[in-house]
């Protein structure tokens, strides 16, 4: 399997500005061009279906009955796997799966992993649609391990109005999940993050059966005192400083700027707590940074030493960048916002779509395979192709457009919630799912218009260019 590379923020309800659970990643690929659309999956009843994965073998038999839920797939899952990676339910609870982790080679050795066993490409659709908390997530694919066990190590987010929650998968059959404080946020990149565990608080952490039985007939608990997952089942190599430790570091300095840190420790904290109160855009900001304002900045003046020191958060082959937000200030039925970006994140815009619909736009769910720029993937991935080539002259008028984007959504948001408020029940969602639509026109007329301008401008960029006497 290609490797994946992600980045995770998580945030609880009471750490946020507006008091909305918020949970979000990159989904990076191995390529820069993985064509994904988005589209919501209708409800299920009485069906008798079989998943198989093209990626592993797995095989499953599915639940009759299944939630509406949104997705973010490939756009041929009988070649590259379903990889279903992030939505939300009709009961609006949220997954996004998965952060790839790493175990240490002394625990799988005892517990291998499962070469055809729930892998990430399946894992979405075979938990999403029947669940009702975030919690019971955990549980239903703690079962699901347990039954199949696991080929690769995975951290997995789950969401409801109240709990986020980060589960990791380890080794072949053993996890650990941790409920986020809801004062508190983290940030994941790629290496197991999740500390020390207190099994005398299940409210608080869930665990795979026999796991303490495990660590301790194999000897696999390094320290003296404590029972710390990260030290015992994860990795701390020259690789992880340089490509995963920074990551997270970037993460806690933006949101606690007055704490100095090394960006390479491997003792960085999971579970952290800042005055600021964290906003979208401040979670966005995050995935779409490549190290701003720092030495490490490979857009940067520093040295290449510095500059290309570490693998930044938003990159080329990101896929898409999501903020899963659950209000607790509006009705439930407009409590779930999808906020998705397409395109390269440091370039693009997180576009909101209301969970409470029954379709996304054609230009998401109908992505073809070759470059269209009808397809929301293509037009924003055009558009980041475009502001790298020519960073230097063209990165102000994109800063300007995202600027530009975020107010022209944000009172899109409010407009969208007031006039809501005349509607229930099923005009309700069919008026969100019309709303979702208007506000994906209005945003390509915005981006269409900035990319049309910058491929003209580009033209006269050419170093193929001579300058003469006009008169000749």
């Amino acid at each position: 399997m290609n490797e994946k590379a992600c980045t995770t923020v998580l945030v609880g309800k009471n750490a946020s500005i507006d008091g909305s659970t918020m949970v979000a990643r990159n989904d990076d690929t191995f390529l820069p061009v993985a064509p994904h659309r988005f589209y919501m999956h209708p409800a299920e009843s009485d069906v008798n279906e079989t998943i198989t994965s093209s990626q592993n073998g797995f095989t499953a038999k599915l639940p009759s009955n299944g939630y509406r839920h949104s997705a973010v797939p490939n756009i041929n899952p009988a070649k590259d796997g379903i990889y279903d990676e992030s939505g939300f339910n009709e009961k609006n609870v949220a997954m996004s799966a998965t952060e790839s982790v790493y175990g240490n080679p002394k625990a799988l050795a005892y517990d291998p992993l499962v070469v055809d066993g729930l892998a990430e490409d399946s894992m979405p659709t075979m938990v999403l649609p029947y669940i009702d908390s975030a919690k019971d997530g955990v549980a239903y694919l703690g079962k699901l391990i347990a039954k199949y066990g696991s080929p690769e190590g995975n951290g997995v987010i789950f969401s409801d109005k109240n709990d986020v929650w980060y589960m990791e998968i380890v080794t072949g059959h053993h996890w650990v999940a941790q409920r986020i404080p809801d004062d508190a946020y983290a940030v994941a990149a790629n290496q197991v993050a999740i500390q020390q565990i207190d099994f005398n608080d299940p409210n608080n952490f869930m665990w795979s059966e026999g796991i303490q039985a495990f660590v301790e007939e194999n000897h696999l608990n390094p320290d003296k005192t404590g029972w710390n997952f990260r030290h015992i089942f994860g990795t701390s190599t020259e690789k992880d400083r340089h490509y995963n430790t920074p990551r997270v570091w970037f993460g806690q300095h933006y949101l606690n700027p007055e704490i100095e840190q090394d960006p390479q420790s491997a003792e960085l904290p999971f579970v952290c707590h800042t005055e600021h109160k964290i906003s979208v855009e401040d979670v966005g900001y995050i995935l779409s940074s490549h190290y701003n304002e720092t030495p490490y900045d490979p857009f940067g003046h520093a040295d290449d030493k510095d500059r290309l020191k570490f693998r930044p958060i938003s990159m080329n082959r990101t896929q898409n960048s999501h903020v899963l937000q659950i209000r607790n200030n509006v009705p439930e039925e407009l409590s779930a916002i999808f906020w998705l970006n397409f395109g390269v994140p440091a370039f693009s815009p997180y576009v909101p779509f209301y969970n409470n619909a029954t379709d996304t736009d054609p230009s998401y769910s109908n992505t073809s395979e070759t470059m269209n720029l009808d397809d929301a993937y293509w037009m924003y991935r055009a558009l980041s192709s475009v502001v790298e080539g020519h960073y230097s002259k063209f990165i102000q008028e994109d800063v300007d457009y995202l600027t530009a984007s975020q107010e022209q959504l944000r009172a899109r948001v409010a407009e969208i919630d007031k006039k809501a408020a005349s509607y229930s029940g099923n005009e309700l969602t069919e008026y969100l799912t019309d709303a979702n639509h208007e506000t994906v026109a209005a945003m390509k007329k915005r981006t269409m218009k900035l990319f049309y301008h910058l491929l003209t401008e580009g033209l006269t960029l050419s170093k193929l260019t001579f300058n003469m006497d006009k008169n000749l």
